[in-house]
């Protein structure tokens, strides 16, 4: 692939794999994706697709006895999945900043915001405490907390919910890291809270270069923050393409049952779309695709043969139905 910008994360043929009495089970199978500077990657499926645990693989976060099978994690070039745990420590934080779901596993609820904003700043970057805390309060500002001067001596008890997870954006911001990797930032957030966590996080991307890899369920989240979204089912990547292209041309069949499912405004929809059964646990995917279960328009070869992703138009799309129209084209 010809590319004259090279991609800030990049990800090739990650299987991650989770060893047990009964066999090992495969969580995440053969994904490729990149991400460049200053763009928004999208990460999408229901619980259980593999997604968490792709971002997870980037920042070195696999619970045990999970483990990076196969494949390569590199960010600017340079390999990181095979890296020792200590090196791996200074690059997190650093280069790779992380937003979770909930703000208060990230926050020590013992100490105050300016004490940990300043010692992650101390530790990463060389300047001094009164410098580190004045950088503190700039990002408290920037991330749109009130009041800062006043409230960076608080301790997260005394913030809401979302001004709590605007003080990790901040704690995650603070080494200026190249990647962050937010995983379903706004989930426990009403949705007006959502939808300024989502402005605050493309405007910083914008501004900082940041390449920000976006872990969410909701397709909603991924069509307003992102740039392009990767779709992943049971541990696979069915579709990639940009967010526009995907939204109102969605081609998998499992894309096109998420797109169905969210009401939109204006259009009088009798009934939303429904995606019949269940995700496969990891134990019984089945084989070809594995979506062909819940697939209405599966066909033999789906039960038999996995799909590669092929490129159709913009996208690239891991199913059967654009094989028979790649084979045309070619002929």
């Amino acid at each position: 692939m010809s590319n004259t910008n090279q991609p800030l994360l990049s990800i090739e043929n990650l299987r991650v794999e989770f060893p047990t009495r009964r066999g090992t089970l495969v969580a995440v199978d053969d994904v490729s994706l990149h991400i460049d500077p200053g763009e928004v990657l999208g990460v999408v499926g229901e619980s259980g697709a593999g997604k968490s645990m792709t971002g997870n693989a980037v920042i070195g976060l696999l619970e045990p006895p999970g483990r990076v099978a196969a494949g390569s994690i590199r960010l600017g070039g340079e390999r990181i999945d095979d890296l020792p745990y200590e090196e791996m420590r200074k690059i997190r934080g650093r280069h790779i900043g992380a937003i979770f779901q909930d703000p208060l596993t990230s926050l020590n609820p013992l100490y105050t915001v300016s004490r940990q904003l300043v010692e992650t700043i101390t530790t990463h970057l060389d300047v001094s405490e009164k410098e580190a805390r004045r950088q503190a309060l700039a990002l408290l500002e920037e991330v749109g907390i009130p009041s800062a001067a006043e409230r960076i001596d608080h301790y997260p008890h005394q913030f809401s919910g979302g001004m709590r997870q605007r003080v990790v954006i901040a704690l995650a911001l603070c080494a200026n890291p190249r990647l962050i990797i937010a995983d379903e930032p706004t989930t426990a957030l009403d949705v007006s809270i959502q939808a300024q966590i989502i402005a605050l996080l493309k405007r910083l991307c914008h501004e900082h270069r940041t390449a920000v890899m976006l872990v969410t369920h909701d397709m909603g989240v991924i069509a307003e923050a992102a740039d392009r979204v990767a779709v992943m089912y049971a541990g696979r990547l069915v579709e990639v393409g940009a967010v526009r292209e995907v939204v109102k041309h969605a081609r998998h069949p499992y894309t096109k049952g998420l797109m169905g499912s969210i009401p939109a405004i204006g259009h009088g929809v009798e009934r939303l779309t429904q995606i019949d059964g269940a995700m496969p646990r990891l134990t019984q995917i089945p084989p070809g695709c594995a979506f062909n279960p819940r697939c209405p328009e599966a066909q033999e070869r789906c039960r038999r043969e996995r799909p590669e992703l092929l490129p159709v138009e913009a996208s690239q799309v891991s199913c059967w139905l654009y094989a028979e129209s790649e084979e045309t084209v070619d002929a």
